[in-house]
């Protein structure tokens, strides 16, 4: 190449433009730049990311209409890879050994199709997870909790979706790992703009301020309409970010 490799130059764009598939891993500083070129180009390809792209507004909607999804690999979301910034890594993320950074939360995200997208999870009923999940937070309970400012019920754990709930659940991101279109729908995501229409609530400053004060007795903001949240120990408490989904087939 005669300059630097950026992608955003003449010379990148001509193969881009050229390619059938486009496998890389680029820039995660750049990645809202980098997917926006991408799509551009309307070409099939596989590309690296940090999981936490897919909830970028500029991306979380190829999700949402199935023109995207996860790929196949890196185990446990851990990535291996060589870097010559070595001295930024501490012991344990560097191996000295092989040469190689570990990354954590690491993705591929692509529109190449894969069979194992297909493969539907196995669940139990609603009943049978409170009655046997091996998660604390659903076993014994007496119900899901339900968001107090969306229309869903908070699922924290991927396996235990019930498989005969009709409405809408906030699934964990790393529901899309093993997400089956065919058994499936994406509906949205908790965030600040309600661009899905499902919010029920929305908190003012003022509750936004009291509830922080409750749950951590000083002053400070709790950003409480950016994500789902339940009622825990009689105190409102944000749950980490969800995807809101629905059974395909479920009834009215």
């Amino acid at each position: 190449m005669k300059g630097d490799g950026d992608f955003r130059s003449a010379e990148v764009i001509k193969p881009r433009n050229e390619s059938d598939i486009i496998i890389t891993n680029p820039p995660f500083s750049l990645f809202r730049e980098f997917f926006a070129w991408l799509m551009e180009a309307n070409k099939k390809f596989i590309i690296i990311g940090n999981k936490n792209c897919i909830t970028y507004k500029e991306v979380f909607p190829f999700f949402k209409k199935n023109k995207l999804w996860i790929g196949y690999g890196f185990n446990g979301g851990n990535a291996f890879f060589k870097t010559p910034y070595t001295e930024n890594f501490a012991d344990g993320v560097y191996n000295r050994e092989t040469g190689l950074v570990k990354f954590r939360n690491v993705v591929w995200i692509t529109n190449l199709d894969h069979g194992r997208r297909h493969k539907p999870l196995p669940l139990m009923t609603m009943a049978d997870n409170l009655k046997f999940s091996k998660h604390k937070e659903i076993k014994r309970k007496k119900k899901y909790a339900k968001y107090d400012n969306n229309e869903a019920i908070e699922v924290p754990y991927t396996d235990a979706m019930p498989s005969d709930y009709n409405g809408i659940m906030g699934a964990p991101i790393s529901f899309l790992d093993k997400y089956c279109p065919e058994q499936f729908e994406i509906m949205g995501m908790c965030e600040n703009l309600d661009l899905y229409k499902l919010k029920t609530k929305v908190y003012t400053s003022e509750e936004c301020r009291k509830a922080y004060f409750e749950k951590f007795g000083k002053q400070g903001a709790y950003d409480l309409n950016a994500s789902g949240v339940v009622y825990k120990n009689d105190l409102l408490e944000k749950a980490y970010q969800r995807i809101l989904i629905k059974r395909k087939g479920a009834k009215k």
